[in-house]
């Protein structure tokens, strides 16, 4: 019996008794899905035989491809054909479909599966996504011919299937699995997928509550807008209130008209009152584009003070990289970099650090005129100040990449899929 056999090898080819004589047709081969990291394991095969589909076990089975399978006997006492729970039909449930390869972050389609046997036992060694494999299945199974050197092999332990289509599957997708990927990551996944398994992917990042806000913050409008259109009011709040009070903000205003208000007055009060700040900006100034949470601190703290704020603060990497110093009446002083704090003597007050020349926008500047200022000064992010010299909010680099990126270079759904 082979060590390595492919898919397209045994769904398909004739099924036949130990003696050779045919006894109907191989459809499909059974695998069944383990949690964890384990290769599924073939469980047994859907044979067509008379009329019938029949369950054969993997026990019975004594060569399996590549161009037949045999049975170990002449005799077969064979049972009617269910699913059971958990299982797999490679070629039903997985050939020619979308699958996520979660070391490249990518959608690819499994033209070819290969099984190896492994300690008496066959199971699935990964898939081939290339369209050779697809092309060869067209030929007359004579003429195929059984290349075992796969160019684009990718191992199972890196692919994550989709399993919402299989009626009787518990299992969903690995959510330990997509958590190690960056949320962009994950939102080019659900933009490059059909809307079914985009569905799949945002149930199981649902999970995480703060990872699932971060990938409907990386998703564009058109996405944003599709899966949550089939969420009811509260669940689309429950996900803005996760949200970036900016990127939350932009968001509602993509939904239709009439969502808008009844979604706004089931978020908490705070986020509510930060929503409604910038809603009353327009969105291409300085106060519309503006995060209005960001960290702040007395002129009198000192720097182990200021990185103590910093530690405490569950904002983004771009929200916390300055620090606004603020007087006894809130206006700002200065603001400080992070890293020139974590290089500062904890003990020194931060208002010995700063020189008040850092440049501020005000909420009435355009795009153009923060695009320039923060390229002009190098900066990561710049507070945004009202009439009163106060900071209101920060404009972080990536707020202003956005909005200033061609449309056609934001169009991602193809960068996801092989």
């Amino acid at each position: 019996m082979p060590k390595i056999i492919h898919l397209s090898s045994v769904a398909g080819s004739p099924l036949l008794d130990s003696s050779g004589e045919r006894l109907g047709r191989v459809e499909d081969l059974i695998v069944r899905l383990e949690p964890g990291p384990s290769l599924p394991v073939a469980m047994g095969l859907k044979a067509r035989i008379g009329g019938r589909e029949l369950f054969v076990p993997i026990d019975r089975v004594e060569q399996l491809g590549p161009d037949a399978v045999r049975t170990s006997t002449t005799k077969l006492d064979l049972a009617q054909f269910e699913r059971r729970e958990d299982e797999l039909l490679l070629r039903e449930d997985v050939l020619d479909r979308s699958l996520i390869n979660v070391a490249t972050a990518r959608l690819v389609k499994a033209r070819e599966v290969e099984l190896i046997c492994e300690d008496g036992a066959w199971r699935v060694a990964g898939i081939d996504p290339s369209l050779r494999p697809r092309l060869w299945r067209f030929l007359p199974r004579r003429f195929r011919g059984h290349d075992t050197e796969h160019k684009r092999f990718i191992p199972w332990s890196d692919i994550e299937p989709f399993l919402a289509h299989v009626p009787t599957s518990r299992l969903k997708l690995a959510t330990w699995r997509l958590r190690r990927l960056h949320p962009a990551q994950i939102a080019d996944l659900v933009e490059a997928a059909s809307h079914e398994e985009g569905e799949e992917i945002l149930e199981a990042v649902g999970e995480d509550k703060e990872l699932e806000a971060d990938v409907f913050e990386e998703l564009d409008d058109e996405h944003q807008v599709e899966f949550l259109r089939e969420r009811s009011d509260k669940e689309a709040a429950d996900v803005l209130a996760r949200m970036a009070s900016d990127d939350a903000a932009d968001l509602l205003l993509e939904l239709d008209q009439e969502r808008r208000l009844p979604i706004l007055n089931q978020l908490p009060a705070p986020k509510q009152r930060k929503i409604r700040s910038l809603l009353g900006h327009n969105p291409s100034t300085a106060g519309g584009m503006m995060n209005p949470d960001f960290v702040s601190v007395p002129a009198d703290a000192t720097v182990s003070q200021a990185l103590a704020q910093v530690r405490a603060s569950d904002l983004g990497p771009q929200q916390v990289s300055i620090v606004c110093v603020l007087d006894g009446q809130g206006k700002l002083v200065g603001t400080l970099s992070l890293a020139e704090l974590v290089r500062a003597d904890e003990n020194q007050p931060v208002a010995s650090l700063t020189d008040g020349s850092l440049p501020t926008v005000a909420v009435e500047a355009d795009l153009p005129e923060v695009a320039r200022v923060m390229t002009d000064y190098n900066m990561i992010a710049i507070p945004v100040v009202d009439g009163d010299g106060k900071p209101v909010g920060i404009i972080a680099v990536d707020d202003v990449l956005e909005l200033l990126l061609p449309e056609e270079w934001r169009w991602r759904a193809g960068a996801a899929r092989s």
